[in-house]
């Protein structure tokens, strides 16, 4: 994707500035931005304090913020304060928004996230993707991007990028779906397919629900293994506080990893894999129930109502969802592992028996087992944020279209 175009920086002698000076006007564009939108409202001289430059380079800064749209004065701060109160400062309500959206086996979703981190818009459509050509689907896709992205202009907002979340490998720096077993896709370039005029950027549903719990989990470590399913089930490692991608972005397939190497065949072309014992769809065969809408609600609904035939079907998936992760946590030793997805609500039932393994096939050694407040929302959530937090790290990389629409480099 071509990055969006940047007016040149110029001295008063109309000299361009070395990139040095402009790389690190940027860095603390950035910086200004992360300290108001983390802890605002708050003044110049709070946020001077608080990045370490002088009250004069935050002034300069912020006035550039303010012109862009990104920043807004909100009034003298609260009295009470020594000195001259200063002018409260804010992330803008109508700035630029990231607009998120999801591919899943059986449903489609959109989703608008402002810079202070408030979902804005939202649609939600359930379809049964798997098998279906990639065309129709992301169609439907753009239909539910275009309505989010509507209704956030209607409030005053600009859609600034688009990142979207699927259940397979994307090929690292790409838009590519190498391969989405549960969908049938393979070798998809979703900038091809996917009708939109917003920067792009595509990757696994798993990664995106472990930033998603990295900024917006309560008191989440910066080290974790984050793991995801619905009828898949997906991984993704969080090691201080950035995602561990892998050489080609495919690092994380968790439930491809054999629990059983004699075991039933799975759609990835191995057999015994952790999705065909703890999947969404393994379970629910497990427990004899049908494949409607809502299977982990219908799974949690029964358990919760005391079904053993369900709590045993559960029981069996923690013990599978143990075995495959003892790997993973003696080879990478990770602070904690996060269970996330349609997992978290499952959580109560599985948990037990995926202790009991990690304990005895890990000698005892320490890693707490949490799990997501985030639920099924993660993967959606992660994207848009992804979206809305490049503009965070990049302010001066957002450029206005003939639209109106701020724009950022979103790409991989």
């Amino acid at each position: 994707m071509t990055a969006p175009l940047h007016e040149e920086h110029r001295g008063t002698s109309g000299a361009r500035l070395p990139d040095t000076q402009q790389a690190m006007r940027r860095r603390n564009l950035s910086r200004v931005m992360h300290a108001v939108a983390a802890h605002g409202p708050l003044s110049r001289a709070a946020v001077a304090s608080r990045i370490g430059l002088t009250r004069a380079a935050v002034s300069t800064l912020v006035d550039e913020l303010i012109r862009s749209g990104l920043l807004d004065e909100l009034g003298p701060e609260r009295p009470g304060r020594v000195g001259r109160p200063g002018s409260a400062l804010a992330v803008s309500a109508q700035g630029p928004v990231g607009i998120g959206a999801e591919v899943g086996v059986d449903h489609l979703a959109a989703c608008a996230v402002d810079l202070r981190g408030e979902v804005r818009a939202r649609a939600v459509r359930r379809a049964g993707n798997r098998g279906r050509s990639p065309v129709p689907v992301l169609e439907e896709l753009a239909i539910l991007v275009d309505r989010v992205s509507a209704e956030a202009r209607r409030a005053g907002l600009s859609p600034a990028g688009l990142a979207v979340a699927v259940p397979g490998l994307v090929a690292r720096d790409t838009r590519t779906v190498v391969r989405a077993p549960n969908l049938g896709w393979h070798d998809i370039d979703l900038s091809r397919l996917l009708p939109t005029e917003l920067p792009l950027s595509v990757d696994n549903e798993a990664n995106f629900g472990a930033l998603a719990e990295l900024w917006l989990g309560e008191a989440s470590p910066q080290d974790f293994l984050h793991v995801s399913a619905e009828i898949g089930i997906g991984a993704a490692l969080v090691v201080d506080g950035r995602l561990l991608l892998g050489t080609h972005g495919f690092a994380g397939e968790l439930g491809h990893v054999p629990v059983h190497p004699d075991g039933p065949a799975c759609p990835c072309g191995g057999r015994g894999c952790l999705e065909q014992y703890a999947g969404e769809e393994a379970v629910l065969r497990a427990a004899g129930l049908g494949h409607g809408e809502e299977r982990g609600k219908l799974l949690a609904d029964r358990a919760a109502a005391g079904d053993e035939t369900v709590r045993r079907a559960l029981r069996g998936a923690g013990t599978a969802l143990g075995i495959a992760l003892t790997g993973a946590v003696n080879l990478l030793d990770p602070q904690a592992v996060v269970l996330g997805g349609a997992l978290s609500r499952l959580a109560p039932w599985l948990l037990p028996a995926l202790q009991q393994e990690l304990v005895e096939r890990t000698a005892g050694r320490a890693c707490g087992i949490t799990v997501s407040g985030l639920g099924p929302d993660g993967p959606l959530l992660g994207a848009a944020h992804s979206v809305a937090r490049a503009v965070l790290d990049d302010p001066a990389g957002v450029s206005v279209g003939a639209d109106g629409s701020g724009r950022a480099d979103v790409g991989r």
